[in-house]
């Protein structure tokens, strides 16, 4: 239960922090896509070097997870599927105005039609998962 709460807070200040940030704004995600505007770009050039510092302490310091465990980041060798399944993400993205994080902080922001996004994401997951087997990778 304790460990729940931990995951709900978390999950509420990301929430917050998105909105505070405007980072949940389909206007913001159009000016980004369009290079007419640098506050996505100036939220990712935090994120990146924060999360690789992160995955550095990690390592360094041999930071077990909440229960313990050890937590393995494993190598991954470089794959076409990646490389399309990115521009199919981006494509998305770019269309609907949000990635997967978002998509849950602008329902509960109460942005409803949020909640298509989601169906559509859930859904090209289905297929994806589908199509799996059948791929040449």
């Amino acid at each position: 239960m304790k460990r729940n709460l931990l995951y709900l807070l978390t999950g509420i200040i990301f929430g917050i922090t998105l909105i505070k940030a405007d980072a949940i704004s389909w206007f913001r995600m159009q000016e980004m896509f369009h290079f007419q505007g640098f506050q996505m770009y100036g939220i990712f050039l935090t994120a990146i070097p924060t999360g690789a510092l992160c995955v550095w302490l990690i390592k360094k310091f041999n930071i077990k997870t909440i229960d313990g465990e050890e937590v393995l980041i494993p190598k991954k060798k470089f794959s076409y599927g990646t490389v399309f399944g990115s521009m199919i993400f981006g494509i998305g993205w770019a269309f609907t105005g949000t990635c997967p994080g978002p998509i849950y902080v602008q329902i509960g922001s109460g942005l409803s039609i949020a909640i298509l996004t989601l169906l559509s994401a859930l859904a090209g997951t289905w297929v994806y998962s589908y199509l799996r087997p059948k791929l040449p990778y």
